[in-house]
């Protein structure tokens, strides 16, 4: 499965992704904007998430669906699905390597996976949390024509602190 764009593709994870991987996470920056990825992102984080990714593929009743951010033939960042209900709803959350940031590619394939996953999985609502501190995320979802549904103050615990975010939503 692969979504073709102009500057890049969008495609599944596959083995030897790692080292590429870890070299654009391993970025203090991505880790204090997303609350999964450690600083520093080590070969072996890279090497656990393809594999988990690797064991979701396989799954039917999908919880979550991650696609790879690949230019160059490289992969620089990823667009997920997370607490996915089928017919419903899904969490989208997502990352790009430094490099490329500021060049519409973020925008451009958050565009493309909502797209995708809206037909494949028959969503009504995709929603996002973001930062309060990470306004250039916001605008990426703004652009693609989410709307702001709320600020939740003290939402999400990261590293022993908590931090605020906004509730954005796309709906069909």
């Amino acid at each position: 499965m692969i979504i073709k764009a102009k500057k890049f593709n969008l495609r599944l994870y596959k083995e030897g992704d790692e080292a590429a991987i870890s070299k654009y996470a391993n970025n203090e920056l991505i880790a204090k904007n997303t609350l999964f990825i450690p600083y520093p992102y080590t070969l072996k984080d890279a090497e656990e998430w393809v594999e988990k990714n690797l064991v979701n593929y396989k799954k039917r009743n999908k919880k979550s669906f991650v696609l790879a951010i690949e230019i160059n033939n490289e992969v620089c960042g990823t667009v997920g699905f997370n607490k996915i209900e089928k017919g419903h709803k899904t969490e989208i959350s997502y990352w790009l390597g430094r490099k490329y940031w500021g060049a519409g590619i973020m925008t451009e394939a958050v565009k493309l996976a909502i797209e995708y996953v809206f037909k494949e999985f028959k969503l009504q609502r995709v929603y996002a949390l973001v930062f309060s501190s990470n306004l250039a995320s916001k605008r990426v979802l703004e652009k693609v024509g989410f709307e702001s549904e709320g600020f939740l103050k003290k939402e999400i615990e990261k590293d022993g602190e908590y931090i605020d975010c906004y509730l954005l939503a796309k709906v069909k």
